[in-house]
């Protein structure tokens, strides 16, 4: 159901199903039949006085008609019979997450007022701020008035003060808090904060993979339930770093090709090497001794150096890295299935998922792009899909025009463009295009609120 969550709980100690959603709380006792009389229905306007979290248990206070909360039938105010509601009374409700996991009992939250179409303020006020307050969690709200905002507020906040950070936008909000945590003295114990996303932005990748894990529709109130719910997991970051300079992804990186009218026109030629994760060491081809001199560089940039992110490194070996012969259209690191609500990237990503998009006809790149939506489209001769530990890429221009170069992307953010490319002036931007690029991946380094039920 369309802005409805559901979860399993227990209800003054029974087991249930229970459903938030359109200003009404239900659920069905395991076991208590089928139809109007096995489910039971609160409306939050009528019948709910209020709400308070006490540990574990999510307490709710009611006035309802006689006989507990009222049948489905009468949720509209009249039974079965066409009456009105007849004698009330007062009457608890104590409602327990089924895996024992509570409610965050206080919650730090980012809105972003500019993201997607300026409407975050609005939902958090109408859709998300009601919820929270029904589940009696304690709120900060920190409206974002600029790009970088929230990654500096995460990089000193008390972080002692809160159970987790969540952020109202798409995930560009998600991206900065990430990079802000690990920005600190304390990152270690900070990255273990949870962190929620609810999507009120134009991306929602991560949203949209988390929730559609769990057979459920990506909506607000479906992702606010999960942080409510206090449901918790893994989630991989990546480091992307070139020389001195050093970010933090987690969501994906992409390399291609930009075009006033289209996107991915062309290919280009460049150097491609990657350490794969286990069972994918048959692809690509090992490094040559000759060029063990390129890799190694690459293996320093990984090692501790003074750096303004402090955060995690991983060292590889010469011998870890294989290498890939292009020319390439796109390449695309994923750590989540959905890049975007309506852009399935990688279908199989759970950690570091590798695309490569190989030059093939205009033709045939054309009926590839139109099956992203569902990522039937890794299925074609001319995608690579492989997993990875880490890769590094040497940036090219392109075959067609070698004055040209391409689009580094992080998580929707231009992070380095090359000769030739329109937009915002290239040096701007965080990175440089040309010299190597490498991403390396941190396996569950931080942890998100997510549904309880994946599939």
């Amino acid at each position: 159901m369309e802005g409805r969550a559901t979860a399993s709980v227990r209800v003054d100690g029974a087991p249930a199903e229970a459903t938030l959603g359109g200003g009404e709380l239900r659920w069905r006792r395991a076991g208590g039949g089928g139809g109007a009389a096995g489910e039971r229905v609160l409306s939050l306007e009528r019948d709910v006085l209020g709400v308070e979290a006490s540990g574990k248990e999510v307490i709710v206070r009611a006035f309802v008609a006689a006989g507990a909360a009222r049948a489905r039938s009468c949720a509209s105010g009249a039974g079965a019979g066409g009456k009105g509601v007849g004698r009330r009374r007062r009457r608890d409700f104590v409602l327990e997450m089924a895996d024992g996991e509570g409610a965050a009992a206080a919650l730090f939250v980012f809105v972003n007022p500019f993201g997607g179409r300026k409407c975050a303020k609005k939902i958090y006020d109408t859709e998300i701020k009601p919820l929270f307050e029904a589940a009696g969690v304690s709120i900060t709200v920190q409206e974002t008035e600029y790009q970088g905002h929230a990654r500096e507020v995460a990089s000193s906040l008390d972080l002692g003060k809160y159970d987790g950070i969540v952020c109202v936008s798409g995930d560009g909000v998600l991206v900065e808090v990430v990079n802000g945590i690990l920005q600190r003295t304390d990152w270690e114990e900070a990255i273990k904060m949870p962190i929620g996303v609810v999507p009120a932005g134009t991306g929602n990748g991560m949203a949209k993979s988390l929730l559609h894990a769990a057979s459920e529709t990506c909506s607000v109130s479906n992702a606010v339930f999960a942080i409510i719910k206090g449901h918790k997991q893994s989630l991989d970051v990546c480091t992307i770093l070139q020389g001195e300079k050093k970010f933090f992804s987690v969501l994906l990186m992409t390399w291609d090709i930009e075009s006033e009218k289209y996107r991915w026109m062309g290919s280009a030629r460049f150097d491609f090497y990657f350490v794969p994760a286990p069972g994918y060491e048959s692809y690509g081809e090992p490094v040559k001794q000759v060029e063990n001199s390129i890799v190694e560089s690459l293996e320093q940039n990984g090692k501790s150096h003074p750096s303004s992110y402090p955060g995690p490194s991983v060292e590889f070996q010469a011998s870890d890295w294989r290498f890939a012969d292009g020319p390439f259209v796109a390449v695309w690191i994923n750590d989540v299935p959905w890049a975007a609500e309506d852009v399935m990237a990688a279908p199989e990503a759970k950690h570091h998922d590798t695309i490569i998009l190989r030059d093939c006809p205009k033709a045939d790149l054309l009926a590839l792009l139109m099956k992203m939506s569902d990522g039937s489209y890794v299925k074609s001769p001319y995608v690579t899909y492989l997993k990875v530990r880490s890769f590094k890429l040497s940036l090219g221009q392109l075959v067609e025009n070698p004055k040209r170069g391409g689009i580094i992307d992080v998580d929707g953010e231009v992070i380095a463009r090359g000769d030739g490319t329109y937009g915002k002036d290239r040096h701007q931007d965080m990175m440089a295009y040309g010299p190597p690029i490498q991403l390396t991946v941190h396996q569950a380094l931080a942890t998100i609120y997510g549904p309880n039920r994946i599939r």
